[in-house]
């Protein structure tokens, strides 16, 4: 029997449905911007976000670093909450690429507040780096799939503005965010300046994100993109994936979400795990484990035909997806009381 692979979104693989897709579109040299399936995703993607021009990318990573890059000249910094995905898992390429200074905030629950970032603006003066950019995750992974409220955007934004401060949206898992809150991306991109939304976590393509904002930036993107050697050629083949997941599977996140809280349900019935179930937003799970043991519950659950992966001594995190059934969550939750009934009571 195949692993139930929980350790993320991005190890979703194409349905049947994309696989025909990819192997039937019709490509041209997107370098040339002359890939007409390229172009079409970047079309729609602009649209669904409001914003009047989009980039084709090869990574999160990578749309991340160029929405900083364009944003940005070096020697600037960007507040971000602390636990964001371009503080910890982007091998410091801000500084590297773009020669900025992250500035990292602890939020609550992977959100910061408005009145942080205000306290947080440096002053006008020589020996300070110029504050010029505000990046949130929406929704914020290392927190556990955690929702920033359009309230909550829109108040950060406004606290931006006042600061003459650009507005940065990692939205990786923005589509996550926008069944969570059932309100369009639109609304949600809204306030960013910049922003993008992966096609290779929630949706299931195999690969790409696409970086969308004005006109303008988008021409500087795209010169970045080639900086960065993210220039591809007939990559048709990968956007006809990113059109087929937004017809067909975009409209699946929500079981995703009821398939997170089924299994925060679950765990939550097995001692010595620990979670709050009405913590769960979307489809990220993250759950206690005692005496610092994660790195050995990992493998007896991967033994057991659960993949999951420790986010730190205590921390575990299981991800839903398209590829994990109801009934396959119903097994890891089967194998996580298995494992509660043979584990020693946690010390005091």
């Amino acid at each position: 029997m195949s692993p139930i692979d929980l350790r993320s979104d991005t190890v979703t693989r194409p349905s049947e449905g994309m696989r025909t897709a990819m192997y039937e579109a019709e490509v041209g040299d997107d370098v040339y911007g002359e890939d007409p399936t390229v172009n079409r995703l970047q079309e729609r993607v602009a649209d669904r976000l409001g914003k009047e021009a989009a980039l084709f990318v090869p990574s999160g990573t990578m749309a991340n670093q160029i929405c900083l890059h364009v944003l940005t000249t070096p020697g600037e910094e960007v507040i971000l909450e602390r636990g964001s995905h371009v503080f910890n898992y982007e091998t410091g390429a801000a500084g590297l690429l773009s020669g900025v200074q992250l500035h990292p905030l602890s939020g609550t629950r992977g959100r910061l507040k408005p009145s942080q970032v205000e306290a947080a603006v440096r002053p006008e003066a020589d020996v300070m780096p110029r504050t010029r950019v505000l990046s949130i995750e929406n929704t914020a992974n290392k927190a556990g799939g955690v929702v920033y409220s359009l309230d909550r955007v829109q108040a950060l934004a406004a606290v931006a503005r006042e600061h003459d401060l650009a507005v940065h949206l990692d939205g990786a898992r923005l589509w996550n965010a926008a069944a969570a809150l059932d309100v369009t991306e639109e609304r949600l991109a809204a306030p960013a300046d910049i922003t993008w939304v992966a096609l290779s976590k929630g949706l299931g393509a195999p690969v790409g994100s696409v970086v969308a904002g004005s006109a303008p930036l988008i021409d500087e993107a795209r010169r970045t993109r080639k900086q960065f050697g993210g220039g591809m050629r007939q990559a048709g083949l990968l956007a006809a994936a990113g059109l087929y997941a937004l017809d067909h599977h975009r409209p699946d996140l929500a079981r995703d979400h009821e398939k997170a809280r089924r299994l925060a349900n679950g765990i939550a019935e097995c001692p010595p795990f620990s979670i709050d179930p009405a913590m769960v937003d979307t489809n990220i799970v993250m759950f206690g484990v005692p005496d610092d043991t994660a790195d050995e519950v990992v493998p007896h659950l991967r033994d057991q035909g659960v993949l999951v992966k420790a986010f730190g001594p205590s921390t575990i995190r299981a991800t839903t997806h398209r590829d994990v059934s109801m009934e396959g969550i119903e097994q890891a939750v089967d194998v996580l009381h298995a494992y509660a009934d043979r584990a020693p009571a946690p010390t005091s």
